[in-house]
């Protein structure tokens, strides 16, 4: 058996960008910044490690995403891993691995009064997937 699958929990490092393919297909693509913490066994400093995920957002799911995420807002995102290979206009050979979102789910609105201490606890969140895009319904 095999498995390919990612999920991330973090914000958006920048506000997503949509374009259109040859086909006529919208893909949206953004950048989610998941945040590590510990604490140094040695000194008791406290520490932070951030790491960056390219995600890949599809038609409608790419819709929502350019429609309702901003820089620094909260999402959850699950996919598959995904390596892209090419050769920049040098010659030199690149490689880019990135998320192909299969579901997710927006965080809170950032003009919501709520208080939502961890993600998941606020009413105003909706699951999302690619299977289940109900247009009449704003995923928040």
């Amino acid at each position: 058996m095999n498995v390919n699958k990612a999920i991330v929990v973090g914000n958006l490092t920048r506000d997503p960008e949509t374009r259109t393919i040859p086909s006529g297909q919208n893909v949206t693509s953004f950048s989610v910044a998941t945040n590590r913490f510990w604490t140094d066994k040695e000194t008791g400093e406290k520490k932070k490690q951030a790491e960056y995920h390219n995600i890949i957002a599809w038609g409608r799911l790419g819709e929502i995403v350019q429609n309702f995420m901003k820089k620094g807002g909260l999402i959850y995102v699950e996919g598959r891993l995904q390596t892209r290979n090419w050769q920049d206009q040098q010659g030199a050979k690149r490689s880019r691995t990135e998320i192909i979102a299969e579901k997710l789910q927006l965080g809170p609105r950032p003009e919501a009064k709520e208080n939502v201490s961890s993600f998941g606890e606020s009413s105003s969140e909706e699951d999302v997937t690619t299977d289940e895009i109900n247009v009449e319904e704003i995923p928040f």
